[in-house]
């Protein structure tokens, strides 16, 4: 017969002092419940036979270990930090850019108490957020005016609805772009109230071609960069110039989608800087924040100030605003680019300029104390890192990659080992070998990621309290 009053109660466990930490951690109710459940496949065990229960000792303790292990995967955050070693900079499936340090440590100021979000403090009466980041905006891209909302798509949606709802918005057949998730730019113009006149084809199109689609109900010319594609071969595109000066033959705004937020401090000739569009004569511009920007998520527009103020009022404003803490991020991020040393501040601005030599100081650093460890070999390997995140496609960063192997363990195993890490380490795998790239290994992780790399051994489990 099974004797299950070697099960103590609920109420003598809770009195223990493992039980009473984990009350502390977890709460009273969510500890109780995972006491119950316990208990309840405890009972389940020794009515099988299991014959490890045998004792009070044994049975209080498999009790104590299955409630910590119940509460710690409850109450595990499903948004975790990783190190990213894949070599892919702006990696939109990783949260894209890091931030700044100073960027962190606006937000933790703002975010502790009260901010100044909308209250004026020159006057003592109530504020606007919209104006938060608009000097620094202005100053370094050389608009009129800035507003921001929380995300470049957003910020495409609301300059079609504030400029050119219930009008026809004439865009290129070769622009009509899909972005990440499924959405597309035509889908984004139907929801703004817009309608779309596409001109040209997918190849070719020529000032000409806008041109003659201008009519009476035309509201908008839009521009979109096809800053996440390439078209090559027998393709022409009007120049930026030539469709500013049709807007201004027939009173028609132009907008230029730009997407990844140059703000011209990398070289990238494939990706125009904003401070170039602005000085092209371009009347609205968009862009994100979390990419070559590298600060928060967030819908950048600059332009001419009657425009922008048309976006400010518009009622999907409300909707589409950025709460204290982009504000914070973004500020701080931009003060950065201000003060002239975003190369050395700004995670992704430090890892585009960073030279191959670098990265192999930092990988020689890594392999050779990677090959200390029993059963573990790694290697130097030259390879490329990418920019990522629907940013200038097609170009490549020459880089240094740490192969490893382990005598144990498939590369497929070990990819997963290293995913299973904590934190998780994302590495990529290539010619049925690991790689792990630095250049997006923050410097401070580089000593973490070997610790993390002798961990992983055959039947370690990840531990998730």
């Amino acid at each position: 017969m099974s004797d299950f009053r070697l099960i103590p109660s609920i109420e003598l466990l809770r009195q223990r002092p493992a039980v009473r930490a984990l009350e502390s951690r977890f709460g009273a109710e969510a500890t109780v419940d995972a006491l119950r459940v316990a208990a309840a496949d405890a009972r389940a065990a020794i009515a099988g036979g299991d014959a490890a229960l045998s004792t009070d000792a044994a049975v209080v303790a498999r009790l104590e270990t299955a409630t910590a292990a119940r509460l710690g995967e409850a109450f595990r955050p499903s948004l975790e930090a990783v190190i990213n070693a894949t070599g892919v900079i702006i990696h939109t499936n990783l949260g894209r850019a890091p931030l700044a340090a100073s960027a962190i440590d606006r937000v933790v100021e703002v975010a502790r108490g009260y901010s100044s979000l909308e209250y004026d403090l020159d006057r003592g009466t109530r504020g606007r957020r919209d104006i938060h980041a608009e000097t620094l905006l202005c100053r370094l891209t050389g608009a009129e005016a800035a507003v921001v909302v929380n995300n470049n798509a957003a910020a495409t949606m609301i300059v079609l609805a504030a400029l050119a709802a219930g009008r026809e918005v004439i865009v290129s057949r070769g622009e009509l772009v899909e972005i990440g998730g499924g959405f597309r730019v035509p889908d984004v113009m139907a929801q703004s109230g817009a309608s779309l006149r596409e001109v040209g084809t997918t190849n070719k199109t020529r000032v000409s071609d806008y041109g003659a689609a201008v009519n009476d109900r035309t509201g908008l010319i839009l521009r979109v960069h096809p800053s996440n594609f390439r078209i090559e071969g027998f393709t022409e595109r009007p120049a930026l110039a030539d469709l500013v000066a049709l807007g201004k033959e027939f009173n028609i705004p132009v907008a230029e989608d730009l997407g990844s937020g140059n703000l011209d401090r990398i070289g990238f000739r494939s990706e125009p800087s904003v401070e170039a569009t602005m000085a092209a004569g371009v009347d609205i511009c968009c862009f994100s924040g979390d990419k070559l920007l590298g600060g928060p998520q967030a819908g950048i527009i600059v332009g001419r100030a009657a425009l922008v103020e048309r976006i400010r009022k518009h009622p999907l404003m409300r909707a589409l605003r950025v709460d204290k803490m982009t504000y914070a991020a973004l500020e701080a991020t931009l003060a950065e680019y201000a003060a002239g040393r975003e190369a050395t501040t700004v995670p992704v601005q430090r890892m585009l300029t960073m030279t191959a030599d670098q990265v192999r100081a930092r990988a020689e650093t890594l392999a050779a104390a990677i090959n200390t460890f029993t059963g573990w070999r790694a290697e130097i390997v030259a390879g490329a890192s990418t920019i990522g995140g629907g940013s200038a496609p097609g170009v490549e960063l020459p880089t240094w990659l740490v192969a490893i192997a382990n005598d144990e363990l498939s590369p497929d195993a070990l990819e997963e080992r290293l995913r299973r890490a904590t934190p998780p380490v994302i590495a990529r795998i290539e010619r049925d070998r690991v790689l792990l790239d630095l250049r997006t290994v923050l410097p401070v992780q580089d000593a973490q990621l070997a610790t993390l790399v002798r961990g992983i051994l055959p039947g370690a489990r990840r531990d998730r309290l």
